[in-house]
């Protein structure tokens, strides 16, 4: 949800590659040993090498840096980065929960000052866990040491929010900056539009 759409991403490599729309999903996604690989990449026990090796045989294209190339359209949405810090701001703790890709070559925390902009940071690489594990909410919880029903979860994928609810977390369904602006200062009950 800090990111532009991951999806308009995707179709840009496959026209850069000269490569059918939905391509990357059917391998990717579809397959499910490599759905094992990614969900092991997340958890820290595979590597990007090992994840573009197999992507890239399954496309038939160049597997060097393959998930930095699939995603170099990926930019940060400064809006949804402006609105943490004003929740930060209003005294808020704010925790970031991503599923991580690894770390190398293509680091998709670059250029971005994680520590800076958040109380606590889990990256599931570095905990072996990945959403959308139960285990991996409660620890979120423990590091921000509050309780789920003090919570506001936000994700971009349906998938990743029936454990937080389950934590008594209050959830919001990522589909537009505006959206989970509105969304989320009606939850948190604070202002998060910018000042005009």
């Amino acid at each position: 949800m800090l990111t532009t759409s991951l999806d308009d991403a995707v179709r840009g490599f496959e026209a850069r590659e000269g490569l059918s729309e939905g391509a990357v999903e059917h391998s990717w996604y579809r397959d499910p040993a490599m759905v094992a690989l990614t969900h092991d990449l997340e958890r820290g026990r595979a590597t990007q090498f090992d994840w573009n090796r197999r992507v890239g045989q399954a496309l038939g294209i160049d597997s060097t840096n393959l998930l930095g190339r699939i995603f170099a359209d990926s930019r940060l949405d400064e809006s949804m980065v402006s609105v943490l810090a004003r929740a930060r701001a209003c005294g808020l703790r704010i925790g970031l929960l991503s599923n991580s890709m690894g770390l190398a070559p293509w680091n998709m925390y670059r250029g971005f000052d994680i520590d800076a902009a958040f109380d606590v940071a889990l990256i599931s690489g570095q905990h072996g866990l990945r959403k959308p594990e139960p285990a991996v909410y409660e620890l979120i919880l423990k590091m921000l040491e509050v309780p789920g029903e003090v919570c506001v979860f936000i994700d971009d994928n349906a998938v990743n929010l029936p454990p937080a609810e389950a934590l008594g977390m209050a959830t919001v369904l990522h589909r537009s900056a505006e959206h989970s602006t509105t969304r989320l200062g009606e939850l948190l009950g604070v202002p998060l539009r910018p000042n005009p």
